[in-house]
Order: C-alpha cells, then structure tokens, then sequence
C-alpha cells in the first residue's frame, strides 16, 4: 500500500523554479483584492481560515465569488493559525490563514511560531493599513513583517497591486520546499483597492533560495561505513521524515540493517509502533528503552531530528558514547545542539535511500546480512531486556474513579483505523503519546516545538476540513480546552464533525505535576475546579458549553461505561461531539527525566530507578 493511501501527508505541488521556461501567461485587469483571490485559486489553496476587518476586507469580497477558495470563518485569529496547522500537517498542502491588520496580525503570532518550530508549511496573509499611513501609528497599524520576522521563513510586504501574483506563488514556493515553514504576505489596504493587471503564471524571483535537496555521495558512504562498523546503533527518526513523505524509506532502511528505532513526539507514526524494532519515544517522557538506547549507543543516525533539549536531556551527558551521522535539509540545524561527525545535508528521503542503495552495495553480510545480526545480537538482548523490565504502564485508581491513561487508550483501541488524533499539550499529550496506536504517519498532530495550549481543537478543526473522510479526535487537557473551544462553534456552523475528548483532572496538570515533585506539593495557581467542586457545581460545565456551541455533550465519570461513551462518540457524525471525562487528579506521566538532568537518570516511575548495571559501555 502506497503512502498515499494510508492517508499520509501528500506534497504540495511547487511553484515554477526561478528562471524555468514559463507558460503563455494569462491577463486580466482586476483589482489588487481579485489578483489575490486569482492567485490563490492558481496554487492551488482550497481552503482559508480568517476574519475579516477593515484592512483585509477589499480581499473578502472577491473571495465570496470564488468557487475553488472555501473559506471558513473562525472566532479566534489564532483558530484560525492553528486550523490551518492541522490542515497542513494532515495533508502535506500549505495551509493558509488570513486576518486583518493590528490586532488581528498580531493575534497570529503564536500559531505562526507555532508553525516555525514544528516545520509546517503556512501562508499568513495579513491586511496592512494603506501604504501613505505605513509608520504613522494609524488606527489598527502594527509592523507585523518586524513582529514575525524570528518565527517565519520569510515575509514580505506588499503595496504594489502588480507584486501579489509574484509574492504569492513565491510565498507558497517557499513555505512547502527544503524545510518547511511559515511565510507571512502582509498586503496594504491600498493595494488591494488599486487595479491592476493579473498575469499568471508570474516569473518568480529568489536567487538567493536554493534548497539542498540531494545530498553528498561522500558522506552517503561515509555514514554506510559507520553503520556497517557499529555494535550498538540507533535510529533517531524527526518529524522531517514526516514531513518528506519517507515512511517507506525508512522502514527499507530499518529492516535492511536491523537497527532499532526511536521516533520523536513529532514523528509518531513514521514508523509503526508495532514493528519489532520500535523502541518507541526518546526525551523527557520517553520510553525508558528508547532512552537509554540513544544514551548508550555507539552510533545515532539522527534523521531529519534536531537534538532539542526534550530528547537530550543536559545536552553535554548525552549519548557520549556516541558518533553522529546527521541528516537534515535545513544546514542550520547540523551541528547546533551536537556535533555531527558525519553531516548530510538534503532530503531525508533522498538520504535514506541512497544510505540503503550504499548499504546493499558494500558485502551484504557485513552490512545487513548475516554478521550484522550476530554483531547486534548483544544489543538487541539488552534492549529486549529494558523493554521488558521497564514498559510503559499505569495503575488503575484505587478509588475507582477514571484513569487518564485508560481512557486515552481506549479511545486509540475504538477508533476507526485511519483516524486523525490531535491533543493540546500538558499531561494529556504525553499519555496520548503513549497510548495511542500509531502505525502510519499523517495521524497524530500536535505542538511539539513550541508547546501550545489550546492547539488541539482548531487543529482538529483544520484537519477535519482538509480530511472530511477522516475520523478526528481531539486528545485535550480541560486547561488546554478553555483557551481555544470557542472554535467549536465553527465546528458546528461548518458542518466539520470533530470529537474532543477532555481529560478533566480538574487542574493544569503538567504544571501541579511538577509542583507535586519539585515544589513540596503547593499548588499554587494550577486548579481549575477548586471550591464550587465541593457543592457539586462545575465550572464550567463542559457539556453545557458544548450544546450551547451546538455540539453533542457527552460526560463519563464511571469506568464501566467508558467503552459505551466512546463508542457512541463515534457513532455520531453529523455534528461535533465533547465528551468529559472526569478522571483522577494524581495521576503522572511516567517515564520521566527531570528538566535540566542527563538522560542517565530517567526514573521509569516515581520512586523507580531503572538499574543499568549490565549495560555494556
């Protein structure tokens, strides 16, 4: 089965290369709004996320005739960043996004930078107050080109009608080749007013872009050498394989070489968690295995990853056993977080095929054959013996309530197979993490780089919109939950039929995690249902809140009908669905490295101390 048919991420068709022979081009005479509208229809956007006001709104008129742009109307600017994430990272299309100015700019800024660290590919089209009042202080001006110029890949400010062909097909070049990442269009009220003429295609120019995208043979052979050399390697799968459509790729490699495999919370599903070589998460939750594994390895193949600091723990302890081999597209991450002695630059995809082409190439018995087997065997013993020894688990609650755990997985267990998971970020992100079933990539979305609560729901929103065929479920924290539902109600009106699950512990529960084991238990500022709780009041009361935002809401509190909530959730797909589940507030995410400590002390629960005293270093 093709990756394309398991429902993963497809990519998103480029714009012309600079200089490359262009078609007749077309002409029309419009305005600067309709150049807009025309342009985007012409890359191929099916979809926007916005509200309008008073700078964008030349562009909204246009747009309501368009019959290839759909746009969906969200309550939030920041839904509307966040719906256009999960859009994006569920189909492998840029996913765009469109405010006005000052406020409605700025209130972009997080899923912007949202998008920056996990690498997905946005356009943020933004309304500018008209170029003569640019710099004067004007009512709703903000310098959004200079608020966002850190997190985005580029940006650009238009007040010439005839630049918006150009600057888009540009914009949606950039945002969807070598890494991916957000590219910001902010367009002056006044050039959306203006006529001008519309050509397409446009001749784009970026003499200085040139994404690497085939890597070096030399270092492809020097890193089959280190492989074919090694007694304990290591895997180390980024999201970049995700976001390269490898998949396949890297279970050719895997399988050849019979090297474990580690994929990061933004590579979940890039390799299926069923597979006998899948370690499972590395970082500061990770499997113990996986942990340990890149700690005591004499070799990580880091691919498309980029050793941030919830993988490695105190970056100078890491994995010092270790030589790199780093692959990534983006130049800048080689070498930041970890010296590589094997750097690659290109593609992931390209690199994991032209490793296992010089793989077959060399003796097959010392590179994949027989005498890689026998030279693992030692390793593949004691990995088989952390895995065993330190699985991942939980205890159910003593007083019979809910467990967060269980209901996370028994939502994974009854999902439809091709089933799209978001979550927020916090406890419940870790355990979803965890207990979910993740065999194909383009099924779990989440904010990984920069943690933001209140992603999930308009993720789930995005990614319901650019997948209808797809199941989705929200994985949320009921902290998480309250920053972003307001969505739900886009939901609703849009005919978008997502499920939210809250996992409601009645706090912020990563936060009252780490007060309970740094901070002698004082909770300060981190419960959410404190005193009403007591005369049986809640608030909010989540399923109110749904059916007032015309959802199903749905309440479970007793184990015995979990399975029938859930199934039922299911089984309801004409509107939005929120069920809260009420679970034990004690819960804890374990595994668990401390921040700022080595991997080396990673406790497999509280109080467990893994015992490593028969690894072989």
């Amino acid at each position: 089965m093709t990756e394309q048919a398991t429902g993963a991420p497809k990519p998103q068709p480029r714009a012309p290369r600079s200089g490359a022979p262009q078609p007749t081009a077309t002409v029309e005479h419009v305005t600067g709004a309709q150049s807009l509208i025309r342009s985007l229809e012409a890359v191929g956007a099916d979809t926007v996320f916005g509200i309008p006001g008073g700078a964008i709104l030349p562009a909204y008129d246009p747009m309501m005739d368009s019959t290839k742009v759909r746009h969906i109307l969200v309550r939030h600017e920041q839904g509307a960043g966040h719906a256009a994430t999960g859009y994006a990272q569920a189909t492998g299309r840029v996913g765009v996004c469109m405010a006005t100015s000052g406020p409605g700019a700025t209130n972009l800024v997080t899923p912007i930078a949202d998008a920056h660290m996990d690498s997905v590919p946005l356009v943020a089209i933004t309304g500018q107050v008209a170029s003569p009042s640019i710099g004067t202080d004007a009512f709703q001006e903000a310098d959004i080109c200079g608020i966002t110029l850190p997190v985005t890949k580029h940006n650009f400010l238009v007040t010439d009608p005839a630049e918006i062909p150009r600057t888009i097909a540009e914009a949606f070049h950039i945002a969807a080749t070598g890494r991916p990442g957000p590219v910001l269009v902010d367009i002056s009220k006044d050039a959306l007013q203006a006529r001008t003429v519309f050509s397409w295609p446009p001749t784009t120019d970026l003499p200085g872009y040139r994404p690497v995208s085939r890597p070096h043979a030399k270092q492809i052979r020097e890193a089959a050498r280190l492989i074919s050399q090694a007694k304990r390697p290591v895997l180390y799968v980024g999201g970049g394989v995700v976001k390269a459509g490898a998949s396949a790729e890297l279970r050719e490699l895997a399988e050849l070489t019979g090297v474990p495999v580690t994929t990061t919370l933004m590579a979940l599903g890039a390799f299926p968690d069923s597979h006998r070589q899948h370690l499972g998460m590395p970082g500061m939750h990770g499997s113990v295995a996986a942990v340990t594994a890149l700690q005591r390895a004499d070799l990580i193949v880091a691919l498309g990853a980029r050793f941030d600091d919830r993988v490695t723990g105190k970056i100078d302890s890491f994995a010092p056993h270790a030589k790199i081999v780093h692959a990534d597209i983006d130049p800048a991450e080689i070498g930041k977080n970890r010296v590589a002695d094997v750097p690659i630059v290109g593609d992931v995809k390209d690199v994991m095929a032209d490793l296992t082409a010089a793989l077959r190439a060399e003796d097959p018995a010392t590179a994949a054959g027989p005498e890689a087997a026998e030279r693992y065997a030692a390793w593949w013993e004691q990995l088989d013996r952390w895995r065993e020894t330190y699985p991942l688990g939980y205890d159910l609650p003593e007083d019979g309530t809910l467990s967060p755990q269980q209901v996370i997985e028994r939502i994974g267990q009854l999902a439809p197979e091709d089933t799209v998971f978001t979550a927020g970020v916090g406890q419940h992100q870790m355990w979803a993490a965890h207990y979910l079933p993740f065999e194909r990539p383009g099924t779990w979305l989440n904010s990984g780089g920069l943690g933001t609560m209140g992603y999930a729901v308009p993720a789930a929103l995005g990614a319901k919109a650019g997948r209808p065929e797809a199941p989705v479920w929200a994985i949320d924290g009921d902290g998480c939950f309250q920053m972003t539902n307001q969505e739900l109600v886009t939901a609703a009106l849009n005919n978008i039929p997502i499920k939210v699950a809250i996992i409601n512990n009645g706090a912020l529960g990563m936060v009252r995690q780490w007060q309970t084991l740094f901070y002698n238990q004082r909770y300060s500022n981190t419960v959410l249902r404190e005193g009403p709780e007591a005369t049986g009041t809640r608030i909010p009361d989540f399923v109110k809140l749904a059916e007032a935002m015309g959802c199903v809401g749905l309440r479970c509190e007793d184990p015995d009908q979990l399975d029938a909530v859930i199934e039922k959730a299911n089984a309801i797909n004409d509107r939005p669905v929120v069920v809260d589940f009420i679970v034990h507030e004690d819960a804890m995410v374990w595994p668990m490295v401390a921040a700022g400590t080595s991997n080396d002390e990673v406790m497999a629960a509280r109080g467990v101390r893994p015992d490593f005293s028969d690894a072989d270093d």
